[in-house]
């Protein structure tokens, strides 16, 4: 197997509302298990979901409001505050909704701007969800997303334009690993520092990587170009934290020798 060469965290980043804004951290403490602190922690249901925030249990992504359908979300900014529980939504600059997403007063209004706002795509009522300690992924596992910035580059030159990275909605974005190198890592481990990640699974794509997040416009076929050349849909790794430990923008990723048997 291919020992990949030295890379770099380019950019960190956590969704504390699936679907909406990505949010840039500069460090985050990872621990076994866990996603990144707050990543995935809230999802706005549409319409019944039988999600019962008492026993919280992983559902799809089309239970929720997300961008493979709902490209209008990315027109949006939101901000959430960890110390308050607030968020804000934007859009053009205005603030729409702002609401403490742990009193029903804050929740109500969250869902009110969506009322008024996705009529059109919503199958029932819009509501908040949350269960503290779950992450509404689109796996069960909870995981660290990774994409390789080669891996987009190389995108780009297939569908003939530039690709945004963060139409991936990855946790962690790397440089220095030449592209699709991520492909072969499924088993291995990630050394970041003292954090450790086991890679468990490579991504499959949605239509939701065809949405632009700056115009919110779906501009592009990423996983049909995906499937006519490789054959496949996948691009980025799904990795599982195995060793705690504190990551950064500019840290080192090592991978480390596989168990001699």
């Amino acid at each position: 197997m291919s020992q990949p060469p030295p890379a770099l965290i380019a950019g960190l980043y956590r969704y504390p509302v699936k679907g909406l804004t990505p949010e840039p951290l500069q460090r985050v403490r990872l621990r076994p298990g866990q996603t990144l602190p707050a990543d995935r922690r809230y999802a706005i249901e549409n319409g019944p979901s039988g999600f019962d925030p008492t026993a919280p249990a992983w559902l799809p992504k089309s239970q929720f409001l997300m961008l493979m359908r709902n490209e209008g979300l990315a027109g949006l900014r939101s901000h959430f505050e960890d110390a308050s529980h607030m968020l804000t939504i934007c859009r053009d600059g205005k603030v729409e909704a702002r609401g403490d997403l742990e009193t029903a007063e804050g929740r109500a209004a969250i869902e009110a701007f969506f009322v008024a706002n996705f009529a059109r795509e919503l199958r029932g009522p819009p509501k908040l969800l949350e269960s503290r300690g779950h992450s509404f992924s689109d796996v069960a596992k909870k995981v660290v997303s990774i994409i390789n910035l080669a891996s987009v580059k190389a995108i780009e030159t297939l569908v003939g334009g530039p690709v945004h990275p963060l139409r991936f909605r990855a946790n962690l974005y790397l440089e220095g690993w030449p592209a699709w190198q991520e492909a072969d890592l499924v088993g291995r481990t990630l050394a970041i520092g003292e954090a450790r990640l086991k890679v468990i699974k490579r991504i499959t794509r949605c239509a939701a990587v065809n949405v632009d997040p700056d115009s919110a416009a779906r501009d592009l076929e990423i996983p049909e170009t995906l499937m006519r050349r490789f054959g496949h849909n996948e691009c980025g790794i799904y990795a599982e934290v195995i060793a705690p430990g504190d990551i950064a923008v500019g840290d080192s990723i090592a991978l480390e020798a596989p168990l001699m048997v």
